[in-house]
């Protein structure tokens, strides 16, 4: 639990940045605590030393930089860079109206209320020269702005397009992303991109070859992303000024990539997911090598121990042992790929491939009411795109009617493969053990479960749901050495924990 004391006395003894007020001191450390409160309650793990550290470092820095003190802040308590989008969207949430007795104004009138970005959207809404502006003249701006990227005046615009075009009420029960299309659409955000390019290529700011059209592009894309993080920033502060900042968290609360359900993941969050396979792959080799090393030592070797204690005059000070040489383990993955579970398929397929490259041996198979083995796809494809598209359009499984029959597909294989089970075989079956009603055949699983060295289930549903309908995952795992859920990657790596640890 958070030592208040202790954070809110670390933040009275500020030196060169200190804030002026005790109110100002309240209001940071009010916020502070309310921020850290929402990254554990999104899943990130901040301990009470990180805490300290955060307001250790912001000490150093000057408080009315924002993105200084997201920098202190994200470095003192993020561990891993997959949390970082989930930080900066709880970051612009709670900080984006706070007021730290700083002057804000340019300098020169001494005004440290409202910064240009809002004097501008005011005058737009109210009248005057800004309010007098039309739509052409606006978008005029923007592009001037967007080709010279000023970022200054970028925000400034930004913020006078929200007012302009968003259609924000007090109290309407609306989300960010409605008023985001909204303001996109009247900017026309999906043709800024070419009028970008074709007004660098008239200015001659783009060279004639191919290769410079394409750079010039993506660089505007990156201009164009900009101006739209800016203009959600600022739907965001100002739905924080009318809801309040803990509704807003709540409301924004996004899952953690290692908490993203496989079976509901987006296009976006399963690439993500997608990087995230293959270091959990190495991982699971590099520590089932170390295991194999510190096993076992092995017997005693006395000639060699004889031989060696000549250097000490005769005493065996170091004992030399016969090493044993244990082989490595095979990999048996037999997947479903039916229409039920075919996001956690194709990921499980995406994890196949990954171990191909950190294991000696692995063979895998798909099923679905009949079954084939698809080794050779991913050992003959350089990319996984192109082997999990073999394995859709090539792989023999539909038997009947192409619904899910466990205990055909578990059958089928007995009959032709059961016999290349070893003592060194680790079978893990990947599905959701709903059989549509099909005889269960798991005796077939007892077979191999007397082979193998283990066997585990991997089940994409959560346990609720588990041997509800036509799911018979308890019969099926009364002859497995485990059955996980894994809905995430989460699970997976606890899964891959409980593999190491049993080997």
């Amino acid at each position: 639990m958070v030592n208040s004391a202790k954070l809110y006395g670390a933040m009275r003894e500020w030196g060169p940045h200190a804030m002026t007020t005790a109110a100002d001191q309240r209001n940071l450390f009010d916020s502070f605590q309310g921020f850290v409160h929402e990254l554990r309650a999104a899943g990130l793990p901040v301990s009470m030393t990180e805490n300290l550290d955060a307001m250790r470092a912001v000490q150093h820095i000057p408080l009315h930089d924002r993105d200084a003190l997201k920098a202190a802040l994200g470095a003192t308590l993020v561990k891993h860079h997959g949390h970082h989008k989930v930080f900066e969207t709880v970051f612009d949430v709670y900080f984006s109206l706070l007021s730290l007795g700083v002057d804000q104004g340019d300098g020169e009138g001494g005004e440290g209320g409202e910064n240009d970005w809002d004097q501008l959207a005011a005058a737009m809404e109210g009248g005057g020269a800004a309010g007098e502006m039309s739509n052409e003249e606006l978008a005029q701006m923007l592009m001037q702005a967007l080709m010279e990227m000023d970022r200054e005046m970028l925000r400034q615009l930004a913020g006078a397009a929200v007012t302009r075009f968003a259609g924000m009420e007090p109290g309407r029960p609306v989300g960010g992303a409605y008023y985001l299309y909204r303001t996109l659409r009247q900017l026309d955000a999906d043709g800024l991109v070419s009028k970008l390019l074709q007004q660098a290529q008239e200015t001659g700011e783009v060279g004639d070859g191919a290769y410079d059209e394409r750079l010039a592009r993506e660089d505007m894309e990156q201009r164009v992303k900009q101006l739209k993080e800016m203009i959600e920033a600022e739907i965001r502060r100002r739905l924080v000024a009318d809801r309040g900042v803990e509704a807003m968290a709540r409301t924004l609360r996004k899952p953690l990539p290692e908490d993203v359900d496989f079976m509901h993941a987006s296009r976006d969050e399963m690439h993500q997911l997608q990087k995230s396979i293959y270091p959990l792959t190495r991982a699971l080799a590099a520590r089932l090598a170390q295991r194999r090393r510190r096993r076992n030592r092995g017997q005693l070797d006395f000639r060699a121990t004889v031989r060696h204690s000549l250097s000490y005059g005769g005493v065996p000070a170091e004992p030399k042992f016969k090493h044993p040489k244990p082989s490595k383990p095979e990999i048996m993955v037999i997947a479903d790929i039916s229409g039920s579970v075919a996001s956690f398929a194709r990921f499980t397929l995406q994890f196949v491939y990954a171990m191909q490259s950190e294991f000696s041996k692995v063979r895998s198979w798909v099923f679905i009411d009949g079954i084939d083995e698809v080794t050779h796809f991913f050992e003959e494809s350089d990319e996984i795109a192109e082997a999990i598209h073999r394995v859709n359009t090539e792989a023999d499984v539909v038997w009947v009617d192409g619904h899910s029959d466990y205990g055909h597909a578990f059958e089928v294989w007995h009959d032709r493969f059961v016999t290349e089970v070893t003592h060194k075989s680790s079978v893990i079956i990947l599905g959701d053990a709903r059989n549509n009603y099909h005889a269960a055949q798991a005796w077939t699983l007892a077979e191999i479960r007397k082979r193998a060295r283990k066997l585990y289930w991997l089940d994409p549903e959560p346990k609720g749901y588990w041997d509800t309908g036509d799911s018979i995952i308890s019969e099926y795992g009364q002859h497995c050495d485990g059955v996980f859920e894994c809905r995430n990657l989460r699970q997976l790596q606890r899964f891959v924990t409980e593999v190491v640890d049993n080997q």
